[in-house]
């Protein structure tokens, strides 16, 4: 089942996606929704991010193979950063560039894992049962300002400005996370093809010791980290994050 929020005669809705059309929901997603009944067109409708999550938890140096070809260390335990819920951006909207900043500016594409119930100090055993589903991450990055002062790496400034954290276009429920494969194309030419398989924590070693840390809500995205292939884009240039089985999650940058 795929999940979609949309704008429609000025209103927001959501409901499941079967080819072009919505079937609208009331309720809310995350606590037995029930259906209403009705249908909208997707081309009478504006795409919406699937949800609006409290945090966006998001993975570094996850792959192996990132880490392989950088010559970093093994973590020990899940590297995170949150990035603000302000930052969130849906599919089709450009990414822009903040003002002020003239460096460069990253694409990240990634597996998003989205909680369905509250979830603390869970098993790694149990952590899939509170696994609402999976959407499409494009984890912009402006990577200039990471390192600007020497005296402290700015992660939540990097990460997090409006339009940098791009989810969607829906949430896919029933997919098991591990068989999932993650492609992205920069203007058409495929640039990040990848499993998340090679991951260094698995999705649910990422959910259970995460909420040792954190409480997970209803609603909350973890970003579960990116592999080799990223790069930066230049103004016009084409994102699109690719997950079979949940769909396109496509943004031009505005630089």
């Amino acid at each position: 089942m795929q999940w979609i929020r949309i704008e429609h005669n000025n209103e927001v809705r959501f409901g499941t996606l079967s080819g072009n059309e919505v079937s609208i929901y009331l309720g809310d997603m995350f606590a037995s929704p029930t259906p209403s009944g009705e249908t909208v067109s997707l081309q009478e409708a504006v795409i919406l991010p699937p949800l609006r999550p409290g945090k966006i938890v998001a993975l570094a140096n996850n792959f192996h193979a990132l880490i392989e070809k950088f010559s970093m260390t093994l973590p020990s335990e899940p590297l995170y950063f949150i990035k603000a819920n302000t930052s969130l951006h849906p599919h089709g909207k450009p990414i822009q560039r903040p003002k002020g900043y003239d460096g460069k500016v990253v694409f990240e594409g990634e597996l998003g894992l989205v909680i369905g119930r509250t979830c603390k100090n869970v098993t790694t055993d149990d952590a899939l049962s509170y696994l609402f589903g999976c959407t499409c991450v494009n984890d912009v990055t402006a990577i200039g300002l990471l390192n600007k002062d020497p005296s402290f790496q700015q992660w939540t400034r990097a990460k997090a400005p409006d339009t940098f954290g791009v989810l969607g276009p829906v949430i896919t429920t029933g997919l098991d996370p591990s068989s999932l494969h993650i492609v992205t194309h920069l203007n058409g030419q495929e640039r990040q093809n990848y499993p998340v398989t090679d991951m260094v924590f698995t999705p649910a070693e990422l959910i259970s010791l995460i909420s040792n840390d954190l409480t997970l809500e209803p609603g909350d995205v973890i970003a579960c980290g990116t592999s080799v292939g990223v790069g930066s884009m230049k103004d016009g240039a084409v994102v699109t994050v690719i997950i079979e089985g949940i769909g396109s999650l496509e943004n031009t940058f505005q630089g």
